[in-house]
């Protein structure tokens, strides 16, 4: 049975990554304790009860661990993916992976001295039923060849953040941070290994007690087969009764699908809505029922060493993306 273990508790994600592997079939471990979430860790011991605390070292030098995951702070997990890697390990790391072009490129390298898999789980495809459905539906020519995709990532802000979640060296900017889960899925569902960003741009409009903070971005890209637009921003009301009204729009030369993942305002009830059009005419699916296929593909990786999960070409493709997105990016506010 494969076996993993987890490495940084500073994100909520690290449940979709326990969950899902659990699900998949897989061992857990234990965990290191350690984190800049005390809460998150009470949280996580708690649906966990029977998991050991093992302090990262030891995890490490366990050689009967095959997968690391982490859901760290963000400038510190591509450093907790390349000990893992250097140790024998294939990893699971939240986004972003990484956080600067020096630790994608120092990623690179290990990946290539290890041959170790280090994977990005992009929690809005690949725990998100409803995009799992569209997948499919595009795989099986529902709306046509794909030209378009447009999706936007809204987030609520909240109260009682982490001192580094303010800081634009540990967060890595807006786009690198949650762009990159709408940069994956642009290169996902149009079929593209590599694009170019025609234009990004970041502002910071209701944070000025945090400089180094972004509060909004967008972004184009394009590559030889369709262009999408991005944007993402911690502007979701807390009348809302979700984190984020996130949602995707995929054009087809035939028709288009539209995801309301997290919430239908005014509409159905739960998540995960569907809505696809073309020439047969409108349909509703529901997708709560959809199964989740990455921890299951991810696990047969490990065993086989094949890449049906996710290749590491997408992954490092997203971060090349996601860093020059963010790094061009015009600022077109600063607080106030």
């Amino acid at each position: 049975m494969t076996r993993f273990g987890v490495i940084g508790i500073d994100h909520g994600h690290i449940h979709d990554h326990v969950k899902g592997l659990l699900r998949a079939g897989a061992e857990f471990v234990g965990y290191c304790p350690r984190s800049s979430v005390p809460a998150l860790v009470e949280q996580f011991a708690a649906t966990y009860p029977d998991a050991p605390r093992i302090e990262r070292e030891a995890l490490l030098a366990d050689d009967s661990i095959d997968i690391i995951c982490t859901a760290a702070i963000p400038r510190d997990r591509a450093g907790i993916g390349i000990a893992a890697m250097r140790a024998g390990k294939d990893v699971i790391t939240d986004k972003p992976g990484v956080t600067t072009f020096e630790q994608l490129e120092a990623v690179r390298q290990a990946v290539a001295e290890t041959g170790r898999m280090f994977s990005i789980c992009f929690t809005e495809r690949h725990c998100v039923r409803s995009a799992v459905k569209a997948g499919k539906l595009v795989a099986e020519g529902a709306i046509g060849r794909v030209i378009q995709t447009m999706g936007v990532g809204p987030h609520r802000l909240g109260s009682g953040r982490p001192d580094w979640f303010w800081e634009h060296d540990a967060f890595g900017g807006i786009i690198v941070d949650i762009a990159s889960h709408q940069i994956d899925q642009f290169l996902f569902y149009t079929g593209s290994d590599r694009a170019e960003m025609v234009a990004s741009q970041v502002g910071n409009f209701a944070n000025e007690q945090a400089p180094g903070f972004e509060d909004f971005g967008d972004l184009l890209l394009r590559s030889d087969k369709a262009s999408g637009y991005i944007r993402v921003d911690w502007f979701t009301p807390d009348g809302l009764p979700s984190w984020g009204d996130g949602r995707l729009t995929i054009l087809g030369t035939e028709g288009y699908i539209e995801l309301r993942k997290y919430i239908d305002i005014a509409g159905r009830e739960g998540k995960d809505h569907l809505f696809l059009v073309n020439g047969s005419g409108v349909q509703y699916i529901d997708c709560s029922g959809e199964e989740l296929d990455y921890f299951r593909q991810f696990l047969s990786d490990v065993e086989n060493r094949t890449e049906t999960a996710m290749t590491q070409d997408h992954v490092y493709e997203v971060c090349r993306l996601s860093l020059e997105a963010q790094t061009k990016a015009a600022r077109i506010s600063q607080g106030g």
